[in-house]
């Protein structure tokens, strides 16, 4: 009898552990409610025991020097130690459950206790990680968790005694403390495992497509678990997957075959399947899909998880970028990760980071290049609701590194690539700011190949247009083009214009470049006004454009402009923060902006229906000055009060110039045409009336105002004419009355402390914006703007109440936010046309350096031919593949920046092209009298010369910009030096 009852108790045992577990025991909790925070160093302040009651009440995320953002330069922000505590009570887990802490991040390091016992550190700055706290619950009963946490910039890993090559003063803005969501997991004992691997050595889930139509709309979905079976027993399992479309509509359900997980094992179990009518991920189309994954015994429920992605195709060769089987051009911002806003720091709600990141895709950027760390995972989930691709650096500073340095970059992109993987709009990995070794490359690739080996992710590096191992590069301020992997400037501009400086006519009538030295070296370039600020996006932009693909064998994909928005990081000009953003940091567009939206309008060529007249039209009488236009079209007119004022002067591509407009009062519209007459596009501004009062307009949360003690509003406040026209030159102090349950945080504008905090602050340019944060009482808020001979404005709006139970919430930030799908699905057709067609050349013969000629056209932008200096010695033949009409000649000239070369070019033994080389960003075209012929030759036909104000190829702290190779011989004067030379024919 002993046996039977023994043998019963064993064939159970599975069923047993079974019935502890409820249906999908799954949960997850906001767990930013109710913290308490003090400034300053504690004994004893881990205790369950300590008395916080005097503590400041605060809702997460939170940044404890908030107050100081864009008050203070970057290196003045205030470091030290901060203490974060929070009581929370957790009643329906079950003894067999398993608690999970996940942090998306702090700054810079913490050490966290969970009822006065210490349960880890994390210290790199970055990445998410988590805790297992399961064991030390106290259940049914009050628990506490304390955070001592150390922002110091030199902070130094406690294990190496290694500083982070990334807790930079230049670039990484020092929002101390726990600046990032926190979430709460219960799970049962058998479970998928969190994406945390640095501090729980899990994986997680992981999504991705692979056998994709494009034009049939389908693809086999995957989706990936890692298990564990924490129970006492083996468990025989299915794992079952559930598509669902942004409707909630169930797509296709699909499962594995049953396996068996050993208790105490850890399994990835993987379920596949074809899918048909399937809506892909895009730029400016964040379609995505919820997959949930369900851990199945017997028929019964175990653990449930729903990860929201999307599915889109990539490829990544002959120089371009593919998305969904169409080149698409990369145009976008290198923005500092922290992504901050004045008084507040990078810890907005999910909703202002919406805002943020689709007014990018609303300037037709399709890429953000986030700089030298992994972004919070609230950063990455916008671009994805947003349609905004994102490359994804890990962490780094100037250069590369060796030793513990280098372990620390390969373990946080290790971290970051696991835990954001399942992201879409990541499409690039960036493992340096600047170049690093072939062999650190391979080893990054490893990583990327082991966590991410089906993600169609490109992984490379600032520079590495030599380094085979890199699958995408790219400099920044000059133009790398390629025929193989893709090349994209990662910075192709960087000047600071203040928003407030319309031009040298405006109040405050700020001529261009004026303002103080950068380290004792004239920084005209980061002292700019409005005009010159668009103005010198256009020239950059174009030279890019003119090397897009469509323009032969070897082309620019791209490149990205930094920055978006203002920062609060390193600057050069008179303000103490950096100005270079196409928004200013309240997210008021600069002309810039808008100059943008017209250039990078479609996937490749441009739409010819963009147009921009940059300025306003406010001036005083007598006023005379240039009217700047930026169109796609081939012409523009100019007509102001009905009178046309004839065509504008094009240069640039895309600027067209009035010199000399004598201003009058009332409406100057411009009209854009296509070469053959026909009207493609027109836009106007009129002059304002006397201003008369002042206007409010609130942007918030789109499912409502949260009363979490997290949200905020964004409220706009303009100074009007009668009609309700902004009065574009309007400077008027306007002074704020807030009452009902919210917090001021205010604005920026010139002036004392950048007015942070200030509740009473100007207007520039007519316009500014101030930011209200929620508490965490639900109720009426007011806000009352006046301002000295205008009529005050108010405006009213309610905080909806926020359920929180024992510390925990079920509302997540993001809940209720929906994605952006106003660009629509991928189209089918090309999205470009060629312009030109490349010639192969076979051979090529030179003066000098024989043996170095291949070098002028072997697609490696850090090789080049010389010549020995002389005149007679400096030309170069090159063979074609075959007789052809050569109608252009593209070179890289050493010295492209700076220098001039008198050049003639022959085809066979007729002159084509006789002139002067122009300094660029890269590379000259030499459009020649159409010739048929086998050969080309370039010769130097006299004494090449610097540019005059050459000083534009140094940098304000004197580091020469980057020039080409350093050729000694192209010094003399009869030296000539090409890195890459490509020839064309028409189509």
């Amino acid at each position: 009898m002993k046996h039977i009852y023994l043998f019963l108790i064993v064939a159970f045992l599975p069923f047993i552990a079974l019935a502890q577990q409820s249906p999908n025991q799954r949960k997850t909790y906001n767990f930013n409610p109710g913290w308490k925070l003090f400034i300053g160093d504690l004994s004893g302040a881990e205790s369950i025991d300590f008395d916080d009651k005097a503590w400041k009440a605060i809702t997460l995320p939170y940044a404890w020097n908030e107050d100081e953002a864009f008050k203070k330069s970057i290196e003045d922000l205030s470091t030290g130690i901060a203490w974060y505590r929070k009581h929370f009570t957790i009643s329906e887990a079950t003894p067999s459950s398993k608690i999970f802490l996940e942090f998306e991040g702090i700054r810079q390091a913490g050490e966290f206790y969970l009822n006065g016992k210490f349960i880890g550190r994390h210290e790199n700055g970055v990445m998410a990680f988590g805790f297992d706290i399961s064991a030390l619950i106290n259940q049914n009963k009050e628990n506490v968790i304390a955070v001592r946490i150390d922002n110091a910039w030199n902070y130094r890993e406690k294990a190496t005694n290694s500083g982070y090559q990334w807790n930079d003063k230049n670039f990484n803005a020092n929002y101390g403390g726990i600046s990032k969501n926190v979430r709460l997991h219960i799970t049962g004992n058998i479970y998928q495992t969190l994406p945390l691997f640095s501090t729980l050595k899990t994986t997680g889930n992981y999504c991705y497509a692979k056998d994709f139509n494009i034009k049939d709309k389908s693809a086999v979905i995957v989706s990936e678990s890692q298990v564990k079976n924490e129970s006492s027993a083996d468990q025989k399992l299915v794992y079952e997957v559930e598509l669902k479309d942004l409707d909630g509509k169930i797509v296709k359900t699909f499962k594995s075959a049953v396996t068996t997980v050993k208790a105490g094992d850890t399994l990835t179990l993987k379920a596949g399947a074809l899918v048909t009518g399937l809506n892909f991920w895009s730029w400016g189309y964040g379609y995505l899909y919820t997959v949930t994954s369900r851990l199945k015994s017997e028929g019964k429920l175990i653990d449930e998880l729903s990860t929201k992605t999307g599915f889109r195709k990539t490829a990544f060769k002959n120089g371009m970028v593919y998305l969904n089987d169409r080149v698409l051009m990369m145009k976008g911002y290198a923005q500092r990760s922290s992504n901050e806003w004045p008084a507040i720091g990078l810890s907005v709600p999910p909703w202002l980071s919406d805002y943020s990141n689709q007014l990018m895709v609303e300037s037709n950027a399709n890429l953000v290049r986030w700089m030298h760390i992994t972004p919070w995972k609230q950063d990455i989930e916008s671009c994805d609701r947003v349609g905004l691709i994102q490359a994804m650096p890990a962490g780094d500073s100037e250069k590369d590194v060796t030793g513990t340095r280098w372990d620390q970059r390969k373990a946080v992109m290790t971290d970051a690539i696991i835990y954001n993987r399942n992201n879409p709009s990541i499409v690039f990995y960036e493992c340096g700011n600047e170049s690093i070794s072939a062999a650190h490359m391979q080893e990054m690739k490893d990583i990327r190949n082991l966590y991410d080996p089906n993600g169609g992710r490109a992984i490379g590096s600032r520079e590495m247009l030599d380094i085979p191992e890199a699958e995408y590069g790219g400099e920044m301020l000059y133009i790398n083009k390629s025929a193989t992997k893709p090349v994209w400037s990662m910075e192709y501009s960087r000047d600071e214009a203040l928003r407030k400086y319309w031009d040298e006519f405006s109040p405050p009538f700020h001529v261009n470049g004026a303002g103080p030295k950068y380290k004792d070296a004239d920084a005209s370039d980061y002292n700019r006004n409005q005009d010159s600020f668009a103005i010198e996006d256009v020239i950059r932009w174009n030279e890019y454009y003119e090397e897009r693909p469509g323009t032969g064998t070897r082309v620019s994909a791209g490149g990205v402009n930094i920055i978006f928005s203002d920062s609060n990081t390193h600057h050069r000009g008179e303000e103490n923060y950096r100005r270079s953003g196409e928004v200013d940091a309240m997210r008021i567009p600069k002309d810039a902006f808008f100059a943008h939206k017209v250039m990078w309008d479609g996937w490749v060529d441009a739409k010819k229906t963009g147009i921009h007249l940059i300025g306003h039209w406010n001036y005083k009488a007598g006023v005379k000055k240039n009217v700047y236009i930026v169109a796609s079209g081939d012409k523009v007119e100019l007509i102001l009060n009905n009178k046309s004022l004839g065509f504008g002067e094009k240069s640039n591509g895309f600027l067209f110039t009035f010199k000399n407009i004598t201003y009058q009062a009332g409406t100057i519209k411009a009209i854009s045409y296509s070469s053959a007459g026909k009207k493609l596009a027109e836009t106007q501004l009129k002059t304002a009336g006397k201003p008369v009062g002042l206007k409010l307009t609130a942007m918030k949360n789109p499912s409502g105002f949260k009363a979490d003690g997290a949200d905020v509003v964004l409220v706009q406040v303009e100074v009007t004419d009668q009609d309700g026209n902004r009065y574009p030159t309007a400077s008027d102090m306007v002074n704020f009355s807030l009452d009902g349950p919210a917090e001021w945080r205010g604005g920026l504008a010139q002036g004392p402390d950048n007015y942070i905090l200030a509740k009473n602050l100007p207007v520039e340019n007519g316009v500014n914006r101030v930011l209200i944060r929620s508490t965490t009482a639900a109720g009426k808020i007011n806000l009352t703007a006046k301002a000295e001979g205008l009529q005050s404005a108010s405006l009213s709006f309610e905080t909806l109440q926020v359920n929180t139970v024992q510390g925990l919430s079920n509302q997540l930030p993001s809940d209720g936010l929906k994605p952006n799908l106003s660009k629509g699905a991928t189209p089918l057709a090309p999205s470009y046309t060629i312009s030109r067609k490349s010639i192969k050349i076979v051979a090529a013969e030179a003066g000098a350096n024989n043996d170095k000629a291949n070098l002028s056209f072997d697609d490696n932008e850090l090789s080049d031919w010389v010549n020995d200096g002389k005149i007679a010695t400096a030309w170069i033949k090159y063979t074609l593949a075959k007789e052809s009409t050569v109608s252009a000649v593209s070179l890289k000239l050493n010295g492209f920046r700076t220098k001039i070369y008198p050049l003639r070019i022959l085809v066979d033994r007729k002159v084509v092209f006789e002139g002067n080389s122009k300094p660029s960003l890269g590379y000259f075209t030499a459009n020649c009298k159409p010739a048929k012929g086998k050969t080309v030759t370039i010769q130097l036909v006299g004494s090449g010369k610097d540019k005059e104000n050459s000083y534009i190829g140094v940098e304000v702290n004197g580091k020469k910009l980057d020039d080409g190779v350093d050729r000694a011989e192209t010094k003399l004067k009869g030296g000539l030096s090409i890195i890459e030379a490509e020839i064309y024919e028409q189509p």
